[in-house]
């Protein structure tokens, strides 16, 4: 029997090794934006509330938020929202939603989204930070209002709704419901019960505690191990650069006219922009736990 050499390459076999492609770390993106948004948190508290001139400037709007009068009749449904009926409702919401997709799970990690910043938020309010006090002669309550409860519940909200439902909605669920919370943010201002700080630091603290259960989630989950230098990097430094934007812009502000309107504005924009910088790093975020075997057992 004769044996045939040949130094042909195998049309069976690669003529070198398989190239390997390291998969991006989304754990790596979702820790850098949970120590941005905390780290902006911390900044918009220094800034505005811990400085005689952010305080000088923000009690500026609020006088002039409870003289507007009729002039912010769009903001009155906030004043007629009850919270805890609103939180309630989404919360059986949320529940219904779990059961019709046979999600429980998924529904329960909800569920803990949606009140784990809300309770944060009081925890700090009452008993961490505090506002000194400036000794204004025109009746503007120096207690601590920072962070904004209602700005709080309403990013809570929308969050534990984009993760409950199906995640393909998700990214269109966070970007129109961003518009909700930007109204919220300004109305509250508009009424009187919160400064621009307040509201800004309410969307921060919800970011940051669903990055940080974000990305919990992540890691005990399959992920990849290269750290993508360019998301890192904007969930570190973009939500400070939202805050230091704000505080820069309202500063300039020379009328208490101007910075009313401009907090108004500011608080808009800032929702808006905080919503957007977390609807990149949660999009493709796995939390339903069935998902993820579905996902394993196609592999």
């Amino acid at each position: 029997m004769a044996v045939i050499l040949s130094d042909a390459p195998s049309a069976a076999r690669p003529d070198g090794p398989a190239p390997v492609t390291r998969a991006a770390s989304r754990t790596a993106v979702l820790a850098a934006g949970a120590a941005g948004f905390a780290f902006a948190f911390v900044a918009a508290y220094l800034l505005f509330v811990r400085t005689e001139a952010g305080r000088g400037v923000e009690n500026g709007v609020v006088r002039s938020a409870q003289s507007a009068g009729t002039t912010v009749d769009w903001a009155a449904p906030l004043r007629e929202a009850d919270l805890v009926v609103l939180l309630g409702g989404v919360a059986v919401l949320i529940v219904v939603i779990s059961l019709a997709r046979r999600r429980l799970a998924l529904g329960l990690m909800a569920l803990v989204l949606l009140a784990a910043p809300l309770v944060v938020a009081q925890l700090l309010k009452l008993y961490v930070l505090d506002r000194p006090s400036t000794g204004d002669r025109f009746g503007v309550a120096s207690h601590n209002s920072f962070p904004s409860g209602h700005v709080s519940a309403a990013m809570a909200v929308l969050v534990a709704l984009a993760i409950v439902l199906p995640r393909r909605f998700r990214l269109m669920v966070l970007v129109t419901g961003g518009a909700g919370v930007a109204w919220v943010s300004a109305a509250a201002v508009a009424l009187g019960w919160h400064r621009l700080s307040d509201t800004v630091g309410g969307c921060l603290l919800v970011a940051a505690v669903t990055c940080a259960g974000a990305a919990v989630v992540s890691a005990r989950r399959p992920d990849g191990d290269r750290v993508p230098p360019v998301p890192v990097l904007t969930g570190l430094l973009a939500p400070p650069a939202v805050v230091l934007a704000g505080y820069a812009v309202l500063a300039t502000a020379t009328s208490g006219a101007a910075q009313f309107v401009a907090a108004l504005v500011l608080a808009a924009l800032s929702a808006m922009a905080v919503v957007l910088l977390l609807a990149g790093p949660l999009r493709r975020v796995a939390f339903d736990p069935a998902e993820t075997r579905v996902r394993r057992l196609r592999r």
